[in-house]
């Protein structure tokens, strides 16, 4: 009679949690990596004034590393089931806002769910996420009625966001919508006809801009008119930046950011005080580390295997570059004060957490992509 035989041996515990380490694209982590180091060291500095600010920053920093691990564990397939309901969710919340919203500073842009939640900051994510989705279930019959369904899906939360009024998250999220429908295959000659009747309806535009939002735009063309006033925060900025010369005034140095001529100085102003202290040698190695963050997305963007894959990796790393340009260009004053953080470099708890959510996103395009050719 045979008799059987039980192994003693345990299995390894490598094979059990190697397919939830190795999640993440070691390029894309790595420079991410280096631009948390620089955030991190720039942060200290600009947080000396106000404590507890850097370590908020850590906790910021730890709970986007979460999601973004969370979501790098998600197959794009799984993600495009969220798309519907995430949209529809974040619409409703968004009409809930307009109704019966909470004001604050004079924008109504929070609702009471139980928690205090600002819904325009789902839709960052859920407006890439559905109009992916769209052209995905519609690949091979893209005509010009298709497109124009999706300007309808991502008008209606871009509306509702600039009513708030909250101008640079709308600007944001119509210009995630806009990558998605643009990499879609969107003609040029369409492009260009949108850009004629943008600026043939400035006038109109600017009757219907708020005061504030005026006088955001008056200020850009000249800070001086007010410089104790609407234009002191470009003013100040200006000078910081200037005042760092090549090399920098060095780490926690800065005359501008510790004697408090620099507001917001940990959030959107945060270019400013980095710029100072490191000078133009600082801001080229910033600028290097986010040329390479994005190049890596588009990388993985073109290599993608499905078309909601590819647009969803083109549009958040699309996404990565507008926050870097619009922040950049608002604190060097080129562009108007529109609120938008510098990414994974200013304080933010929403925007973190949102940036991680999208590096999570990129990093699962890329790991699965390597799964269906193996």
């Amino acid at each position: 009679m045979a008799t059987m035989q039980f192994s003693n041996e345990r299995p390894a515990l490598w094979p059990i949690i190697k397919r939830y380490i190795l999640v993440f694209d070691v390029p894309l982590t790595l420079t991410l990596f280096l631009i948390l180091s620089v955030s991190c060291t720039a942060m200290f500095s600009a947080g000396l004034d106000a404590p507890g600010r850097f370590e908020d920053h850590m906790r910021n920093t730890i709970i986007a590393f979460v999601v973004m691990w969370i979501a790098a564990c998600v197959p794009p397939q799984l993600l495009m089931r969220f798309a519907v309901p995430l949209y529809t969710i974040g619409v409703a919340l968004l009409i809930a806002v307009a109704m019966f919203g909470i004001v604050k500073k004079g924008a109504r842009r929070w609702v009471n769910v139980g928690v205090v939640i600002q819904p325009s900051e789902i839709m960052k994510i859920a407006v890439p996420l559905m109009l992916a989705w769209f052209f995905q279930k519609r690949e091979g019959v893209l005509r010009w009625q298709e497109f124009a369904l999706a300007a309808v899906l991502l008008a209606i939360p871009g509306v509702l966001i600039l009513k708030q009024p909250d101008l640079g998250t709308a600007t944001l999220v119509m210009a995630a919508g806009f990558y998605v429908i643009f990499l879609a295959g969107l003609s040029w000659k369409i492009i260009f006809g949108l850009g004629v009747a943008g600026l043939a309806s400035l006038p109109v535009v600017w009757s219907m801009m708020h005061d504030y939002q005026r006088q955001r735009v008056m200020t850009l063309i000249d800070p001086t008119t007010d410089p104790l006033g609407k234009g002191f925060h470009i003013i100040q900025s200006m000078i910081a930046i200037g005042s760092g010369g090549v090399t920098g005034k060095g780490w926690q140095s800065g005359t501008q950011a510790h004697l408090e001529f620099i507001p917001e100085r940990t959030s959107d102003f945060l270019f400013a005080v980095f710029s100072e202290e490191f000078g133009l040698i600082g801001n080229c190695v910033l600028l290097v580390l986010y040329l390479m963050l994005i190049a890596r997305g588009l990388f993985i963007a073109a290599n993608a295997p499905t078309v909601f894959s590819r647009l969803m990796a083109g549009a958040i790393t699309m996404i990565f570059f507008t926050y870097a340009f619009v922040n950049m260009g608002m604190v060097s004053g080129i562009l108007p004060v529109v609120g938008v953080p510098l990414p994974f470099m200013s304080y933010g708890g929403t925007a973190f957490v949102t940036l991680g959510l999208g590096m999570g996103i990129l990093m699962s395009i890329q790991r699965h992509r390597k799964l269906i050719q193996s």
